[in-house]
């Protein structure tokens, strides 16, 4: 099955201060807004401009900061919109590398439950868990259905965002295929650490406890943030995901949870992660047969 072809508007320039250039390719998120954005911003880190701080590739956007001593805004501009230019056609012919990662998630699991039980006069359907009333809005069955689609094709990070190593994740399939929830009524004062929420079209990993409004769905075993730096995948930073990051949310069941769990508190977790070539152009001709090669790299 193809995607539904999506023709973008051209970008939206902005400047904030003297240190920020902001670029809007769409209003709305899209796969093609984020494969442009994620082209745009790797051929700029190419190019290696002198006076470039930092690149902050979003949803469907992106930020610059720059030294306005180095390089003026207006410039930087500039170079954007012939790189702009020169994706006219979304992300045609470009390689991008990446890492396919696979995310173990207890779907359904105590502890969210206790967490939903708790809010359900913050909610949409007090009557039902979140996963219930997901399920039913989204056309599916059964809550088992509902978790199968979300294990069965792998979502790419799009942002980080709102606290460190939160990665918002959208999911790799053709848009009539998107499950799609709102968030809660009112947001919860709780929520647990490494939680699995959805809001929107977003899947997201809680890196901390806190508030939250998105609709809970299970529990991860690993973290996604680790100030401490403990687990091997942290050694170079605090935060695992990072934006283009292709990730398989696989259901498990509490043994390997608790198996994974007891890694964790060893210090030896490993996520299993795989280097990988991924072509924005192949996978909106064919995005079942893209992700199909995904996985089968994944779990080689």
């Amino acid at each position: 099955m193809t995607t539904t072809a999506v023709t973008l508007p051209p970008a939206r320039y902005e400047f904030g201060a003297d240190e920020f250039v902001f670029v809007e390719i769409d209003q709305a998120m899209s796969l093609e807004a984020n494969f442009k954005a994620m082209a745009i911003t790797s051929a700029l880190r190419e190019e290696g401009l002198d006076g470039i701080v930092d690149i902050c590739p979003s949803n469907a956007s992106y930020m610059i900061r720059v030294d306005p001593e180095r390089l003026h805004p207006k410039e930087l501009v500039a170079e954007l919109q012939r790189l702009e230019r020169s994706q006219s056609e979304v992300a045609a012919d470009r390689t991008l590398r990446t890492r396919v990662v696979d995310v173990p998630v207890l779907y359904d699991d105590p502890w969210t439950r206790e967490t939903v039980l708790r809010f359900r006069d913050r909610h949409q359907d007090p009557e039902a868990t979140d996963l219930e009333y997901a399920a039913r809005i989204n056309g599916f069955s059964s809550v088992e259905r509902l978790t199968e689609a979300l294990s069965g094709a792998p979502f790419i990070v799009t942002m980080l965002g709102f606290v460190p190593g939160l990665p918002f994740s959208y999911q790799m399939v053709p848009r009539e295929r998107q499950i799609e929830v709102p968030k809660y009524v009112r947001p919860r004062t709780d929520t647990p650490e490494r939680s699995f929420g959805y809001g929107g079209a977003f899947a997201v990993v809680y890196p901390v406890r806190g508030a939250g409004g998105y609709q809970l769905f299970g529990i991860a075993p690993a973290p996604v943030f680790d100030a401490e730096q403990r687990l091997p995948d942290f050694a170079s930073g605090v935060v695992f995901p990072r934006p283009g990051d292709i990730l398989r949310y696989r259901a498990i069941d509490t043994a390997e949870y608790e198996r994974l769990r007891s890694e964790v508190d060893a210090g030896t977790f490993r996520y299993r992660i795989r280097e990988a070539e991924f072509r924005p152009a192949e996978f909106l001709s064919d995005p079942d047969g893209v992700n199909r090669d995904l996985l089968e790299v994944l779990y080689r």
